[in-house]
């Protein structure tokens, strides 16, 4: 899932964005309300964390304007105030939830994952492909009914191959949505997980992921 960090405290928004990072999420961190409204007019996201106090345009006239602008994607606001009134503000201005500073991580994740996947809709966090099945909610994969233990950045890359069979994903796009980098012509990372992936994946079921010499790789779900 890609997200838009918008939090001006540098150092709170640093460790948000590492830790959501090292949960499988692509973060653009931004830290000035009206960078963030260009950025969500012009990008694509599935969710915002969206704090209060922010320079340029404050969290709450950003979260009023893009409601406004027919702008859904599902936003969790952040607030060291924590005050009933503003609270209510917030919710009645579109936010999906709430969540006062100061924070755990493990709770942020948490709300971030449950507004998402009410947006999505429940139907969307079973993808089965082939002999694959994940439940992106509880981040659960298995091959041909056989658990998959998989890491964070396994489990994305898996998913965003899974959840369009057929497709070809370039590496540029794969780093893009599973990394967040941009493209580096000297990396192999993503030739390094597919080959952990086919090797998870198993004799049986591994061509599942098939490379597209030259371009990049696709699913094939009726391997």
């Amino acid at each position: 899932m890609k997200i838009l960090l918008v939090e001006d405290e540098v150092q709170i928004r640093d460790w948000v964005a590492r830790i959501l990072r090292e949960n499988g999420f692509v973060v653009d961190p931004v830290g000035d309300g009206n960078e963030a409204y260009q950025m969500l007019q012009t990008s694509s996201y599935d969710g915002a964390v969206l704090d209060i106090m922010l320079p340029g345009r404050d969290g709450l006239s950003l979260l009023k304007s893009i409601r406004q602008k027919g702008i859904n994607l599902p936003v969790l606001v952040l607030s060291a105030r924590g005050e009933w009134g503003e609270r209510v503000e917030g919710l009645n201005l579109g936010a999906d939830d709430y969540l006062p500073k100061p924070f755990q991580m493990d709770e942020l994740i948490a709300r971030l994952r449950a507004i998402c996947r009410r947006a999505q809709g429940d139907q969307l966090n079973l993808i089965e492909a082939g002999p694959v099945r994940l439940n992106v909610a509880t981040r659960e994969a298995s091959v041909s009914g056989e658990a998959l233990e998989l890491t964070a950045r396994e489990f994305s890359l898996l998913e965003l191959l899974a959840r369009s069979p057929g497709r070809v994903f370039t590496r540029t796009q794969i780093l893009d949505r599973v990394w967040d980098y941009s493209f580096d012509p000297q990396t192999n990372l993503v030739d390094v997980y597919v080959k952990r992936l086919r090797q998870h994946l198993g004799e049986a079921s591994r061509d599942c992921i098939e490379t597209v010499r030259g371009v990049g790789y696709r699913f094939i779900e009726s391997s």
